[in-house]
């Protein structure tokens, strides 16, 4: 099996890629790439990500045929796709950071910031519980802590796309899901056990 790990500009492949490889077998082959036509070899696709939601979409949409692959393999074909922090925020139909842009639009709904308030710190950076309020094939736990590291909120048109959430002073939208794609707002990579056991399961998740 075959797993892409999206490399647009936006840093932080390389510890989402370690913690791959911990959790993958030797039958799966992880690779990096920035080549769109290498995702239609992939069985599954990573898009991790940091940085803003502008400057991290005009570079996935910078790269030649891109979102064009993207759109065929996972809405198309079905390919499992895992969006990691920005990668998530990537899915909805609008981002509010630095004005005023499009996403990919696999999951409805906008990303604005994290309403303000006295008794919190924004970004939101650290641990926290993460909740989960819809099952999920790659979820084994109802409850767990996972590191965050964001200003911006997914809000979802559709509350159905909602899996988990956190609280921070405000509901925050912890992770969205439909059919083959998922997202998780906290890094797997960087929440130890259970961030491995997450990646683990998206890597043995049969759509």
């Amino acid at each position: 099996m075959k797993i892409a790990l999206i490399d647009y500009g936006s840093g932080n492949l390389q510890s989402a890629y370690k913690a791959l490889e911990l959790v993958s077998n030797c039958k799966n082959k992880i690779f990096i790439t920035s080549n769109s036509k290498d995702l239609l070899k992939a069985d599954k696709i990573i898009l991790p990500g940091v940085g803003a939601f502008a400057d991290c979409i005009k570079g996935l949409k910078s790269i030649s045929g891109m979102t064009d692959v993207l759109n065929e393999v996972v809405l198309e074909k079905k390919k499992p796709f895992l969006g990691i922090c920005i990668g998530m925020q990537l899915l909805a139909t609008k981002g509010k950071e630095k004005g005023d842009h499009d996403g990919l639009g696999w999951i409805k709904g906008k990303v604005i910031k994290i309403k303000k308030s006295k008794k919190i710190k924004i970004p939101h950076m650290g641990w926290n519980t993460v909740k989960v309020i819809s099952k999920h094939p790659i979820l084994k736990r109802k409850k767990f802590e996972s590191y965050f590291v964001h200003s911006y909120n997914f809000i979802c048109k559709n509350k159905k796309n909602i899996i988990a959430t956190c609280d921070y002073q405000q509901k925050i939208t912890a992770i969205v899901g439909k059919e083959n794609i998922i997202g998780t707002q906290f890094h797997p990579e960087k929440s130890q056990k259970i961030g491995l056991e997450i990646l683990k399961n998206f890597v043995s998740w049969n759509y």
